[in-house]
């Protein structure tokens, strides 16, 4: 393999790179949009923003999406842990 050839793919894979980091960006955009409305709707009907048991079975079912991926089922929750907190974060600051 010449390093021409390595630097043509290398390029290749980055622009791919580059194209899946905007849909990651673009779907978390929506889905905070709806994880606002749940806030309202939460706030609304003076519900708790914190779901514990939601949150563990989501938790639970992402892991196991991680069954046949190459994906580290700690690192998602961890991920996932991170986002659903600041989704927390945003529904207690919606008045109440």
């Amino acid at each position: 393999m010449t390093t021409e050839f390595a630097n043509k793919h290398l390029l290749e894979a980055r622009q791919m790179i580059d194209e899946i980091d905007s849909k990651l960006i673009e779907t978390l955009d929506e889905r905070f949009r709806l994880t606002r409305e749940v806030g309202l709707l939460k706030a609304e009907h003076k519900m708790d923003p914190i779901d514990k048991t939601r949150e563990a079975e989501k938790l639970a079912k992402l892991r196991s999406l991680c069954d046949e991926k190459v994906l580290n089922p700690d690192f998602v929750e961890e991920i996932f842990a991170r986002i659903m907190e600041e989704v927390v974060k945003n529904h207690q600051s919606i008045n109440r």
